[in-house]
């Protein structure tokens, strides 16, 4: 007669990990979807202050005005003949469609005010100029 001996790593019950990844991947894809990303000019300004400052909700196209006259919008340096083009873009992409300018509070306004007729001409209805609140 034979004996079999008994290991207990005959019973270990084995765990399904298949479930445990199903579910980890579905949270990844939700966590994914439901970011809202920010956008930015792609350079730092001085913004000037003022006392009727507000702040604006949704992700709105940014155009960043330097202090050398340089132009930035979507964290790139562009020529203000191809703005139009550029804010044409970013609108078909952003339903919104509202452009907020950051102007360097040292910046001409000579350019601020071309910047805003390109906005204008590509379509955009609502333009804000950012400027941090005063207290």
């Amino acid at each position: 007669m034979s004996r079999r001996r008994y290991n207990a790593s005959d019973d270990e019950a084995q765990i399904d990990m298949t479930p445990m990844l199903d579910v980890v991947f579905i949270m990844l894809i939700f966590f994914i979807v439901t970011t809202s990303f920010v956008r930015e000019a792609g350079i730092d300004v001085q913004r000037p202050s003022a006392a009727t400052a507000q702040s604006k909700e949704g992700s709105p196209i940014l155009i960043a005005i330097a202090e050398n006259g340089a132009v930035w919008i979507d964290q790139r340096q562009v020529d203000i003949r191809a703005l139009r083009a550029h804010i044409e873009r970013l609108r078909a992409e952003n339903a919104e469609g509202i452009v907020v300018i950051q102007a360097d509070e040292i910046s001409q306004t000579g350019l601020l005010v071309q910047v805003m007729d390109q906005a204008r001409l590509a379509g955009i209805e609502t333009i804000s100029i950012a400027a941090t609140e005063s207290r």
